[in-house]
């Protein structure tokens, strides 16, 4: 989770998230370039007598600041095409999880086991335990399997909302009567907590997300623990 004075990026928990730090580093240093000659000319401008009596046109340095930025967009454009790609590829999932928002919560059913579904509420602050964490903590967390292919549905109940996990690079927007769907890919355990990033109304930043990752051995005690009661 994001902290104090953290500038950059989440810790990323999942190859795909992996992949957008490495685009969002790639298209960061080039426009740091971009910026660096611009201001480099823009100051040479201060000591330019701004006459030439042999300048009449300049054909060639119109070709090279055309050519030149459209040669720098395909650096950006094709890294991001393939990101994109990757992004929407749905490989062959382990576990189905289906997120439903409603004003203002969220309600999960495990899609591959019998009767395991519940609502995730956010616990109020003069519930809150002393190592919980205010308008993030919820009373209900997702369990889900480390190293494991999950597949999650989105839909919504009433308003447009929005399930993200920004440590997992998922943002999938939760829309009544339609079904979106993405993947992801835990590489460690721990907790990821997120929120809806959809203005779904006046509670909206009080609708928080929060996954547990677990090995799959203690994930397959949790399913038999829910399934049996």
């Amino acid at each position: 989770m994001s902290t104090w004075a953290n500038l950059g990026l989440q810790d990323s928990a999942s190859p795909l998230m992996e992949q957008l730090i490495f685009f969002h580093d790639h298209a960061l240093l080039i426009l740091v370039m971009i910026t660096v000659l611009v201001g480099y000319l823009m100051f040479m401008l201060f000591f330019n007598s701004y006459i030439n009596r042999f300048l009449l046109h300049g054909q060639l340095i119109e070709m090279i600041w055309t050519i030149l930025p459209a040669i720098i967009l395909l650096f950006i454009a094709m890294p991001s095409l393939r990101l994109l790609y990757l992004l929407d590829e749905i490989n062959e999932p382990s576990v189905t999880l289906k997120s439903i928002g409603h004003q203002w919560y969220w309600s999960y059913e495990y899609s591959d086991f019998n009767d395991i579904e519940f609502d995730s509420y956010m616990i109020p602050t003069n519930e809150l335990a002393n190592d919980g964490f205010r308008l993030l903590d919820v009373d209900n967390r997702v369990v889900l399997p480390m190293n494991s292919q999950i597949r999650i549905l989105v839909t919504a109940a009433d308003v447009i909302h929005s399930w993200t996990i920004p440590a997992l690079g998922v943002k999938v927007d939760g829309t009544p009567g339609r079904l979106n769907q993405t993947n992801f890919f835990i590489n460690r355990p721990g907790l990821f907590y997120g929120q809806c990033s959809e203005i779904c109304g006046a509670n909206h930043s009080f609708m928080p997300i929060v996954i547990e990752s677990v090995p799959v051995n203690s994930f397959i005690k949790w399913i038999s623990k829910n399934v049996n009661s």
